[in-house]
């Protein structure tokens, strides 16, 4: 399952660096996150590092993105180049 930023979101900037995929982009109001290149950072780390530094806690699991674990890794190969 992709995350999204909610509505909370502050624009504090300090999610963008943190992912791996550079799935979060600027928006026209707030940070958004790319569901096609979210992989909550499996392959890469335990945690999303973007919820891990999100001062508001506004990045839950976005329900209109639903992926398995094994989905997740393979969008992950399939970003890196191994797949």
């Amino acid at each position: 399952m992709a995350l999204k930023i909610t509505d909370d979101c502050i624009n504090c900037d300090v999610c963008e660096p943190e992912c791996p995929n550079s799935a979060i982009s600027p928006g026209e109001e707030i940070y958004e996150i790319d569901p096609t290149l979210c992989t909550e950072c499996v392959g890469h780390y335990d945690e999303p590092q973007c919820q891990m530094v999100c001062p508001v806690d506004c990045i839950p699991k976005d329900p209109e993105h639903v992926e398995t674990e094994d989905e997740l890794m393979e969008k992950y190969q399939i970003i890196t180049g191994q797949a």
